[in-house]
């Protein structure tokens, strides 16, 4: 592993990178953590100010570009700004099911699947594992 590569890209990638991996993490806390809990909504502040931050930063990421410069993960990030919202909403509405549908779903496709496609060779991800 070369943690020198994903520092020496250009911002926002380190920073949108860094809280991504943290959110990963926090999520698998999260996921096995007893819910409801004063930890857990602690916890889940700060995963959800994670991935709020995840989201924004893509904006300002253009590695890949198919529309002008836009990629299909922009998309996906205004679709996790939307999701976040709504999980909070639907929790402190008490909709306990509904709420961890969309936590569960966010962790598996915004970070999980999307974490995936970092992982593709040519990507800065891949270079920092794997090597370059």
């Amino acid at each position: 592993m070369d943690f020198s590569l994903l520092w020496a890209d250009a911002p926002p990638v380190p920073a949108h990178a860094l809280a991504a991996i943290g959110a990963l993490a926090l999520g698998a806390v999260q996921l096995v953590l007893a819910k409801g809990t004063h930890l857990h909504r602690i916890a889940g502040r700060v995963w959800v100010a994670l991935m709020a931050f995840v989201a924004f930063s893509s904006f300002f990421i253009h590695e890949l570009q198919l529309i002008g410069p836009w990629s299909p993960i922009h998309l996906l990030s205004i679709l996790t700004l939307v999701s976040l919202v709504q999980a909070v909403r639907t929790a402190r509405a008490g909709n306990i099911a509904q709420h961890r549908i969309i936590m569960r779903s966010l962790y598996l496709y915004a970070l999980v699947i999307t974490g995936a496609f970092t992982l593709l060779p040519g990507r800065t991800m891949h270079a920092v594992l794997f090597g370059g």
